[in-house]
């Protein structure tokens, strides 16, 4: 029935029933839908507002609207219009006058899903009328739906080309592992990023990024950042010359002034037993040899963007004969332990690492096939103690000295 004013429709409305709105001033007009639909035995719950103004509160609680376009405050296609803005999604029946039928098809040019003539209606007209109203709105939102998911996959897939590229690495006795996984069920990339690249001395130059944030612009400076990197890297500049270029790519590409990102730059020597090591506000990565599971220490800097520096500190590290160095930004590491406050932290990644060598088949943690279990192992462990996805984007990155140089020269 029409209920007089704009009272709420009843939670005693059976699910099976389709609620609808009438937005109508004219008592006579109104009396004549309910009769029609009750004539035609339309399984329809109907509420009615006199105006715009008081279908505003009812309108998330429809399925379909039944619009008048003679209302006290809005006439013709402007009420169509404000009912668009405030309810984009909902399926809109417009009824019109004999003598503006026009209206009725500018409105559906207008986003109406259909609209009908008064005097010209009877009941079972009007029950199709709303049903394919609905139906239509239903494969209108469907189609929005897929192709915004088509447009995230192909942002995605340009994204990651930029933040996640193939390594330049000749050297056979070393191998790489990454991977990126998108926080909190997020269809696009954030922005996290790595590369890896050889030199033509020799020297092969990892890094691990962070950009502080999350969405496509964050993602859009990742990438400025590291091709930024990898160009410096192959012009053979000097690491200072290379991070001090990525800090002024990033103050001159951020959206703005607090926007900064954090570094992990490892260099290996050319004869693959040590390394030097640079930290800009960046989480240690971690040592992975025969001997045992450990924290790779340089001194920390701060990170571009936080402050203009031009000089970066870093630190010699010894690798070994045989090793895989682990490195990684913090959403791997700031998941939590259970429901409380702990987070898995650095302490809780070596445990980490340590149990997924344990699991792992033997051969020091050195092996290609070893490697990616072991990353593939760790991030399986952080999800799972965080209850479900991380929190944060977050890149492994893992580097591999499969075989000693004597070996591979023989």
């Amino acid at each position: 029935m029409v209920a007089e004013g704009v009272s709420p429709v009843g939670a005693e409305v059976p699910a099976d029933r389709m609620r609808i709105l009438l937005i109508e001033d004219d008592d006579g007009d109104a009396l004549i839908v309910d009769e029609l639909l009750l004539d035609a035995g339309a399984p329809f719950a109907m509420r009615r507002a006199r105006t715009l103004a008081e279908a505003g509160p009812l309108l998330n609680q429809v399925g379909c609207v039944l619009l008048d376009l003679e209302l006290p405050d809005s006439r013709g296609l402007a009420g169509l219009r404000a009912l668009r803005e405030l309810a984009p999604s909902l399926a809109v029946v417009v009824l019109t006058g004999l003598s503006d039928e026009h209206l009725g098809e500018q409105a559906v040019r207008s986003g109406a899903q259909d609209y009908l003539v008064k005097g010209q209606v009877d009941g079972h007209l009007l029950q199709r009328v709303v049903r394919y109203a609905v139906e239509r709105c239903k494969a209108e939102e469907t189609q929005r739906q897929l192709a915004e998911a088509r447009l995230y996959a192909a942002e995605n897939a340009r994204l990651e080309r930029g933040l996640l590229p193939s390594p330049v690495l000749a050297d056979p006795r070393l191998a790489v592992t990454a991977r990126y996984r998108s926080g909190g069920q997020q269809m696009l990339l954030g922005g996290d990023f790595y590369d890896v690249v050889e030199a033509a001395d020799g020297w092969v130059h990892a890094v691990v990024g962070d950009v502080c944030g999350r969405g496509p612009d964050e993602a859009a400076l990742g990438v400025c950042l590291r091709v930024a990197w990898r160009t410096m890297i192959l012009a053979e500049r000097p690491v200072q010359e290379v991070l001090s270029t990525v800090q002024a790519v990033l103050e001159h590409e951020r959206q703005h002034d607090r926007l900064f990102v954090t570094l992990c730059m490892l260099s290996v020597a050319p004869d693959r037993t040590w390394g030097r090591l640079h930290l800009a506000g960046h989480p240690q990565p971690v040592l992975i040899t025969p001997g045992g599971v450990s924290e790779l220490a340089a001194p920390v800097a701060l990170p571009p963007g936080i402050s203009h520096s031009s000089q970066w500190p870093g630190g010699e590290v010894q690798l070994g004969e045989r090793w895989s160095v682990l490195l990684y930004t913090d959403g791997l590491i700031e998941g939590r332990i259970g429901s409380g406050p702990e987070r898995l932290g650095s302490d809780g990644l070596i445990k980490a690492v340590e149990k997924a060598r344990a699991q792992a088949p033997a051969g020091g943690g050195t092996d290609r096939q070893e490697s990616e279990q072991i990353v593939d192992s760790v991030i399986s462990q952080a999800r799972e103690l965080n209850g479900g996805d991380l929190d944060d984007d977050l890149a492994v990155l893992s580097i591999s000295c499969l075989v000693p140089a004597d070996t591979a020269s023989s």
